[in-house]
């Protein structure tokens, strides 16, 4: 595996990849490293995610899924990482994961890969949207108290969030790129006040047996401890939380043509954007957990646990404050999504794959794909639609469809690359002979959560139970099912006659035609900003 630090490229190199790849150069390079690497911190996000699903795995599995399954879903996701980024080296395009597919494959794996793909991105944001209007209710809770906590209220506030994210993605990448990187350190500096706070300012805190052995099962699935099979079952279920933090580091690859030396950028933003994550999300759910009051209160207070262990263990005061950290953190979080699932649209329907293709690839004179993020934010908006009946179910379904979607579309490439053996094309960044070992690993992971995250939450969910009620059931089956027979049988009656993969937009002559358009002589070699 390479560790050279990231090599200056001449100004033309970025430009002259993609060329090889086959597109021209219409999207702005105006992203260094860090910027890279910071949308992909920011989407996986631990203060998104780890706080706004704490309940998943408080209730499903308790402080044990939550130390313990943090640590290990984080090192298998380490492990996708990079087989991922070894792969992003040789690709960087906005099209990422099904240009990879399609590449390494054939069309029929691109088309597949680009649909899980885009179905996830599509739930990931959604689910991250609606996990900041959570928050950013309970804060507004505590300070007006003429604002209830209610799924109505939720709901209203989730849609302001997707119309604010709207209204910032139509903006140019070059304030996208300066939110990202202020995020990357505001999620940084975030989680360190908020484990000082939880760590000095509580009068009591829980026992390291508690932290680290606590078992808890308010699935409703009968079985407590490690000796019982069911609670191994539910402990899986509680994995969700971690599962959906570390989710979206795609989000490199999609941005590498708007990255300088994107071949090495894109590679260490994807593995590094983990693995930060994952040190920094144990430190803030250790001390979260340190903090709980009580173990009923916890479960009492459902989606709404994070502010109950605050308020309750400090004050409402500290809460606001550290509500606050969260919300900014969240806010961040939601914007990267949209721009990251924006650009894979763009870059799926430049190669005609999605319907109506001609309108989703259209750039505005900032060259930001404004249709596209027009879709994003109307799909993620309705996902969540159902919360509206029961939060707690739609949440965690949308969580489990962004999971499912996502890791299937990381999964399909690192499995052709294992079948290309050593006939691959190493790019600059690679995993040497390593990638036998990494890559099958990521690829049995995905397997198992993809299984564990269709399956019934609780004894209502389950289908043949004499207690099931479509409240309680596990829709992410039905959304990834209906999208494969959707997408199959579109694939098998029409789209296997006519589409061919990425497709060549021309001759180095047309490319620089097509980019001459644009205005862009010279974009790729721009004076680098500061990111």
């Amino acid at each position: 595996m390479s560790s050279e630090a990231p090599a200056v490229h001449a100004p033309d190199d970025d430009e002259r990849t993609l060329h090889k790849l086959g597109y021209a150069q219409v999207l702005y390079r105006e992203m260094g490293g860090f910027s890279n690497f910071a949308i992909s911190f920011t989407i996986i996000s631990i203060l998104a995610g780890c706080l706004t699903s704490y309940y998943i795995a408080f209730q499903w599995g308790g402080p044990v899924a939550i130390t313990w399954g943090w640590l290990l879903v984080g090192g298998f996701c380490i492990i996708v990482a990079l087989a991922m980024g070894e792969i992003a080296s040789t690709y960087p395009t906005a099209g990422g994961l099904y240009f990879w597919a399609s590449k390494l494959g054939s069309p029929a794996w691109g088309w597949f890969t680009g649909w899980f793909n885009l179905v996830g991105q599509i739930a990931v944001t959604a689910a991250i949207d609606y996990g900041a209007a959570i928050f950013t209710t309970s804060l507004l809770n505590l300070w007006f108290s003429g604002i209830p906590f209610t799924r109505h209220a939720i709901f209203v506030t989730f849609t302001i969030i997707i119309a604010l994210h709207l209204l910032i993605n139509l903006l140019g990448v070059k304030l996208l790129a300066g939110l990202n990187s202020i995020s990357a350190w505001w999620h940084m500096a975030g989680v360190a006040i908020i484990v000082a706070v939880l760590i000095i300012v509580p009068d009591h805190h829980q026992s390291a047996s508690y932290v680290f052995t606590k078992t808890i099962n308010n699935s409703g699935f009968s079985g407590h401890g490690w000796s019982s099979p069911v609670f191994w079952f539910v402990f899986g279920l509680g994995l969700l939380m971690a599962q959906y933090t570390i989710t979206g580091y795609d989000a490199s690859a999609h941005m590498s043509e708007e990255t300088r030396n994107a071949s090495r950028a894109a590679a260490w933003g994807i593995v590094m954007s983990v693995v930060v994550s994952v040190i920094f999300g144990f430190a803030l759910l250790l001390a979260v957990t340190f903090a709980i009051p009580s173990t009923q209160g916890g479960l009492d207070a459902g989606t709404n646990i994070v502010t109950y262990i605050w308020q309750s263990s400090m004050s409402t005061k500290w809460a606001e404050f550290l509500l606050v950290i969260a919300v900014v953190a969240q806010f961040f979080c939601g914007t990267a999504s949209v721009t990251s699932a924006s650009r894979m649209m763009f870059a799926f329907s430049r190669d005609r794959a999605v319907p109506g293709h001609q309108l989703w690839r259209k750039l505005s004179g900032e060259r930001v794909p404004v249709n596209s993020v027009w879709a994003i934010c109307a799909m993620s908006w309705a996902l969540m639609l159902p919360t509206l009946k029961n939060p707690v179910v739609g949440y965690a379904v949308g969580t489990s469809v962004a999971v499912i979607g996502l890791y299937i579309a990381y999964a399909i490439p690192i499995f052709l690359r294992l079948r290309q053996g050593d006939a691959w094309e190493p790019g600059e960044w690679n995993l040497g002979k390593h990638y036998k070992w990494i890559g099958t690993v990521a690829c049995l992971w995905v397997v198992f959560i993809s299984i564990l995250f269709i399956l019934p939450t609780s004894p209502g969910g389950v289908p043949w139970g004499s207690k099931f009620s479509w409240l309680y059931f596990n829709y992410a089956i039905v959304a990834l099912g209906g999208t494969m027979l959707l997408v199959g049988g579109w694939w098998m009656l029409s789209a296997r006659k006519w589409f061919t993969g990425p497709i060549v937009q021309g001759t180095p002559e047309e490319l620089a035609a097509r980019e001459a358009r644009y205005g862009d002589a010279g974009v790729a070699g721009s004076a680098p900003s500061s990111a």
